[in-house]
């Protein structure tokens, strides 16, 4: 029986990170993966997505370069040379995960993993290796990496649906879909297919779409989603899907409206991956579907520790890399170096970007008197084009203080302006360090430094007395 200092179950961004930095200290370090090399991010999620998400842009850019003065013509998007070159690039990252990680001296698992105690773990057959021949190894300490997977909401005719994870192998483009879910993915995708050419139905719960951002942020999204050809159904879950003579999809809303489609989408959340790891026979206690940890990843059991979505906190990429190498330094190095969770930045990758870091306004008014900035305008490239789109930026202020609490963005350069942005809310800079920087003209980003007066004010919320 083979024995290591660590084990990580579960071969994605935090687990590698974990794996590789762990055995860079000099620990003898092995790594499992039943699945995919590099996890969701680069298989199932940011990586492809990314992808997708230039392609449906070009669609636009093609138009707008006409009124530049190029002779260019958009076209019939070609859905199966894009699937051929994502899956192109996914195997090339795929084969830079294994590298690393051999290059590091990690010792490579294929097949499922799972508990036996709380030092013991079997590796058996899984959908990389659905032959391999059970075997046993021991560690002294125990790594759960093993992240999460989309779900579908129990309501007749669920079957029929798609999730994310398919949606990124689909043969053909639909040429009317339906997306279920207002947050990152279901906005995402809504973006990516309407981009390509698609009918797209946006369907969601909430109100507004991006539970969680800035309220005045997300009322910008709402107004513009429709600009792109999407339907917006706010307010209205599906009850049902029905498959209709002809192949087409019925979906029927609970506010008793129906959308005719040939692909039904659920974007409506994630779970962690916990079933068939063994976690009761190691001890491990489970809470509400997620493996419970303390903040330094540790289980309820000794020696056994979890990291990135399976604990279902931050549920980002780069939360879960950060988490494996505090980790591995904690418990292999002399010290270990700390990240700022609190300051996460955060981004979707729509049509028209959105970024944000720190708090949002409904947040900030909880701890504070408000000082609220914000600017919409019309960015240069669309005077040219003729479009109405307006890019939108806030800035959050602490009255008191002075010191910027979170700042908020929709427009093409959101997500890269939004990480210099972060330092500066991460190191506490005021609004004052923000006016006496000088901007870069024209760009976007000079409206960060040039917003002088605030848009209003906004006092503390207090409790009723």
């Amino acid at each position: 029986m083979q024995e290591f200092d660590l084990f990580i179950i579960g071969a994605g961004s935090g687990g590698v990170r974990c794996a590789r930095i762990a055995a860079q200290h000099g620990a003898r370090v092995g790594i499992a993966e039943s699945r995919h090399w590099g996890g969701t991010c680069v298989n199932l999620g940011c990586v492809p997505k990314k992808l997708m998400v230039y392609a449906a842009e070009y669609g636009g850019m093609s138009a707008d370069a006409q009124a530049f003065g190029w002779d260019i013509q958009s076209g019939k998007h070609d859905w199966a040379h894009l699937i051929a070159a994502k899956d192109r690039e996914i195997t090339r990252l795929n084969s830079i995960y294994v590298s690393m990680l051999e290059k590091a001296g990690v010792s490579l698992f294929t097949g499922h993993a799972r508990l036996l105690d709380a030092e013991t773990i079997e590796i058996g057959s899984g959908e990389l290796a659905p032959d391999a021949v059970p075997q046993r190894i021991r560690a002294k300490k125990i790594v759960i990496a093993t992240g999460s997977h989309p779900v579908k909401p129990a309501i007749p005719g669920a079957d029929l649906a798609i999730v994310s994870d398919q949606a990124f192998h689909l043969p053909d483009r639909p040429e009317r879909i339906c997306i279920v879910g207002g947050g990152y993915i279901g906005v995402e995708f809504a973006g990516i297919f309407a981009g390509l050419g698609s009918q797209v139905d946006l369907v969601y719960r909430q109100d507004l779409p991006l539970r969680g951002f800035d309220e005045e942020l997300r009322q910008n999204l709402a107004g513009l989603i429709p600009d792109y050809g999407i339907t917006l159904h706010p307010g209205s879950p599906p009850g049902g899907i029905e498959r209709l003579d002809g192949g087409a999809l019925k979906v029927s809303l609970q506010s008793g409206e129906a959308i005719e489609t040939d692909c039904v989408f659920f974007a409506t959340g994630r779970k962690p991956n916990i079933g068939s790891l063994g976690l009761e026979a190691a001890g491990v206690t489970v809470d509400t579907g997620r493996v419970l940890v303390n903040n330094h990843g540790e289980t309820t059991t000794p020696g056994i520790y979890a990291i990135g979505d399976v604990t279902d906190r931050y549920n980002l990429t780069p939360t879960a890399i950060a988490e494996g190498h505090i980790l591995a330094e904690r418990l292999f190095a002399k010290s270990a170096r700390s990240w700022s969770f609190d300051t996460t930045p955060k981004a979707v990758f729509f049509l028209e970007p959105l970024s944000a870091v720190g708090l949002t306004e409904e947040e900030a008014r909880q701890k504070a008197d408000l000082e609220i900035f914000t600017a919409q305008f019309r960015p240069m490239r669309q005077t040219i084009t003729g479009r109405t789109r307006k890019t939108f930026i806030k800035l959050v202020v602490d009255a008191g203080t002075d010191v910027v609490l979170g700042a908020h963005m929709m427009g093409d350069t959101a997500p890269e302006l939004m990480q210099g942005l972060a330092i500066a809310i991460t190191a506490g800079l005021t609004k004052r360090d923000f006016d006496r920087t000088i901007g870069i003209h024209p760009t976007t980003a000079e409206e960060v430094v040039t917003m002088r007066t605030p848009t209003r004010r906004v006092e503390r919320a207090r409790p009723p007395a």
